[in-house]
């Protein structure tokens, strides 16, 4: 499983250093005004239908289910189940689009009100929505078929997908001139990276002999069980991105660049969340529903044990950064071009009030992980509703004083609650939460956060001083010295704090409990 996580976190990583350089170029090429904020709502709107049909919602309903499927029909039986799912789903996608794009400005209009007082970026914004929004049909199919392959225990080229969105932006981007707008470049980029995707994935799965194809759906048992886990698991997903949505909607009542900050806070924010978080509960995912469905309880509790503590030992330098150093880091990554100092103040302001939740986010996924691996996707539904309730409710309490970063604040608490609602939704229904020496754990790796996080700013004040009169990328040297300095603070509080006993168990050397 170890081994899994590094291939599926490594590829990730690479995928989200191609979605910094992108950034980057998008930063000096679109800035953070109009058409800035025209592009991101058309992004972002097919990517909130992307995770509430699509990656969340349908992976814990769709991958339990095929693995089951292949154990107990073999890869015949899957793969037919995969056939069906394939031709349902891109019947709702063909509804969907249509609508979509014979009513696009009432479509936008009730998703981005905000902007129906500034006509130029409204009628950028609907007309770029026309150009992303069949990304969502194309990313649909390769989240089928990204699912079917790690079911089968291929976690490669599923991972590796998302490298092309980064790719294909960044050359539509860099040759925006021949362009009506930069936000029409970054949408064709967009457009063209899900057929690009989509071949990709497919041609790993005809190697593996499970590419999918149209076939008449049939409501046999198999199919009864992913549509009863499916229904919950959208609502689940749905709930999380009503409070995206809020963000979107009410960002757009905000002055121009409050969607922008949101945005490049959110996607360093996503770093650590798309790395270590996704990773983890992808191969965590059917890791449990294998072991559970082997009646190897105490194995799937070790196994998510060892996931948090991954999870939590990867994710500390980013939470650290995040509250220590946010005005640094965007300072460097971002501030030049189109993008002000300003604009840098506002993201980094915007990333802080993220970093409060990155760890409950970053974990997360491993305590849903017990209850899907067992069909449960209702007590995540109840979990995520509840908190997005919290979430939506602050977001409208604190976008007065605060903004853009009182609405991340208010998704930072919401990640805390989720979380604390799934322990004790758990500990009710008698499922175990780790092993016995989770909590020990969890109170070292908090211990290594302070550490880090204090190391940072001495870093950062020491760095600063000894590097004034530097005139060419100072922001950027600077930032490169606070992490190699953290970096060594880091691998020093996980000697010290944790030792090599724990390392061991994380990566999987030390044996886990017999079944019970």
């Amino acid at each position: 499983m170890f081994r899994n996580i590094l291939s599926v976190g490594g590829l990730t990583l690479l995928s989200r250093l191609a979605g910094f350089i992108r950034d980057v170029v998008m930063a000096a090429v679109l800035g953070a005004g109009p058409v800035a904020d025209a592009f991101f709502v058309a992004f972002r709107l097919p990517n909130h239908f992307r995770a509430i049909f699509a990656e969340g919602a349908f992976n814990a309903a769709f991958v339990p289910t095929y693995a089951r499927l292949k154990e107990q029909q073999g890869a015949a039986g899957a793969k037919n189940f995969a056939d069906e799912v394939l031709t349902a789903m891109m019947v709702v996608h063909a509804i969907l689009l249509a609508g979509v794009l014979g009513f696009t400005p009432q479509f936008v209009g009730l998703l981005a009100p905000g902007l129906t007082e500034d006509p130029e970026r409204f009628g950028l914004a609907v007309t770029l929505t026309r150009i992303t929004f069949p990304y969502l049909a194309l990313i649909s199919v390769v989240t089928l078929v990204s699912g079917a392959l790690n079911a089968s225990g291929r976690f490669a080229v599923a991972a590796a997908a998302p490298i092309l969105l980064n790719l294909c932006m960044i050359g539509t981007l860099l040759t925006a001139a021949l362009f009506p707008t930069a936000g029409d470049a970054a949408a064709w980029g967009v457009l063209v990276s899900g057929v690009v995707q989509l071949l990709w994935v497919e041609a790993d799965a005809e190697r593996a002999g499970i590419g999918v194809r149209f076939s008449k759906p049939k409501l046999d048992p198999g199919t009864r069980q992913f549509l009863k886990a499916l229904g919950p698991a959208i609502i689940g997903s749905a709930g999380v991105q009503i409070a995206l949505f809020a963000d979107t909607i009410i960002a757009t009542f905000l002055p121009a660049g409050a969607l922008s900050a949101l945005y490049y806070a959110d996607r360093i924010n996503q770093l650590p969340i798309g790395v270590v978080g996704i990773a983890v509960g992808t191969v965590l995912l059917p890791e449990m529903a294998r072991r559970l469905a082997a009646k190897d309880d105490a194995g799937a509790a070790h196994a998510q044990a060892r996931s948090v503590e991954l999870a939590m030992l990867l994710a500390i330098p980013f939470v650290a950064a995040s509250l220590a150093v946010p005005d640094l880091t965007m300072r460097a990554l971002f501030a030049r071009g189109a993008f002000t100092e300003a604009d840098a103040a506002a993201a980094a302001a915007t990333l802080q009030a993220y970093g409060v939740g990155l760890l409950a986010f970053v974990i997360l996924r491993a305590f849903i992980a017990p209850f899907h691996a067992r069909g449960d996707t209702r007590t995540p539904m109840i979990a995520s509703l509840s908190a997005v309730a919290v979430n939506v409710a602050l977001k409208f309490a604190l976008m007065g004083g605060l903004a853009q970063v009182g609405l991340a604040l208010a998704t930072a608490v919401g990640g805390w609650i989720n979380l604390s609602l799934l322990i004790v939704f758990a500990r009710r229904q008698g499922l175990p939460v780790g092993d016995s020496l989770l909590g020990e754990h969890i109170l070292r790796l908090m211990g290594v956060l302070v550490v880090v996080a204090a190391g940072l700013l001495a870093a950062q004040y020491g760095a600063e001083r000894l590097l004034a009169g530097l005139t060419f990328a100072r922001e950027e040297v600077i930032l490169a010295v606070v992490v190699a300095v953290g970096g060594l603070i880091y691998a020093g509080a996980i000697a010290s704090l944790l030792g090599r006993r724990f390392l061991a168990g994380v990566i999987g050397r030390r044996a886990p409990p017999p079944p019970l």
